[in-house]
């Protein structure tokens, strides 16, 4: 049976527990000028941005991309787990420019990030397909407490008690200071319905100017088929101890609208509801399909 350590709390945010061991050093991190950050909430399209920038700083260079897994490519900031090197160790001797991934909300992202005015990428999902991939992570990320049944699941999501607190709250958060800072702020959806217009506005945001043929083999070494083939992006090679692929793979089915085939009548009700309640004070809109 595998040893699922609870969710603590750190500054108010649920978070995992061996994650929270290392509070002190994330809080303490030291950006620099040149790092690129990639911000999501869980299960947004954080991997797909993560390849995409890997291949635009080396140019395309799909040999480059195979120094090593994503994991190891682009540093998750937050990430402490037995076993495996703690991440903020591994960026601080990495050399620069550095790639780096969070899931945490603005309001907790450590004020390096702010002073050295880096450089933030922002993807945001609906709350629908999130929660169905959400869980189905929970499932076979075994660092994570059981998720229990879907309905279960539903409830401690809604209530913001999943790793990294509320959807909402989120979402929110980096939306409201995206003009005031660096940060480009897109949708998983609008990179589902023009994967190369999307990856045109990071391209601009990050300065790189690269040519059609370049952008066209970006574009074809980041579709979700692609990529959940690749060893090196799919997350296959992780410990089993962390994640076992045997319950679900990491990468599911990387589509919009795929909350249709798991909520019922009830539970979709109760997250418009939800959804309703807790946007109801920005103007920051979802879609829900394609």
């Amino acid at each position: 049976m595998v040893n699922r350590p609870p969710i603590k709390l750190v500054s108010g945010m649920p978070i995992l527990g061996p994650f929270a061991e290392n509070w002190e050093n994330v809080q303490r991190f030291q950006a620099r000028e040149e790092d690129l950050l990639i911000a999501t909430y869980p299960k947004s399209g954080t991997t797909w941005m993560s390849e995409v920038l890997d291949l635009m700083l080396h140019n395309g260079d799909v040999a480059k991309t195979q120094r090593g897994a994503i994991y190891e490519r682009v540093p998750f900031l937050e990430y402490a787990v037995p076993g495996m090197r703690i991440c903020t160790e591994i960026l601080n001797s990495s050399e620069s420019p550095r790639l780096i991934k969070s899931h945490l909300p603005a309001h907790l992202l450590p004020s390096s990030f702010w002073e050295k005015k880096c450089k933030i990428i922002y993807i945001a999902r609906n709350v629908k397909d999130v929660l169905v991939s959400y869980y189905h992570f929970y499932r076979m990320a075994v660092v994570h407490p059981d998720p229990g049944t879907f309905e279960e699941y539903l409830q401690t999501f809604i209530e913001g008690k999943v790793a990294f607190g509320s959807w909402s709250d989120h979402v929110k958060g980096w939306w409201k200071i995206r003009q005031q800072k660096d940060i480009l702020y897109l949708f998983y959806e609008d990179m589902l319905q023009d994967q190369e217009r999307e990856i045109r506005k990071v391209m601009k945001f990050i300065g790189k100017d690269l040519p059609e043929d370049v952008l066209e083999k970006i574009i074809q070494r980041t579709t979700f088929k692609t990529m959940k083939e690749n060893h090196m992006a799919n997350y296959s090679t992780i410990p089993s101890s962390v994640m076992d692929h045997t319950i679900s793979p990491f990468m599911r089915k990387g589509i919009c609208g795929d909350w249709k085939n798991q909520l019922t009548v009830a539970q979709n009700e109760l997250l418009d509801e939800y959804y309703k309640r807790e946007m109801s004070d920005t103007d920051l809109i979802f879609r829900f399909e394609d």
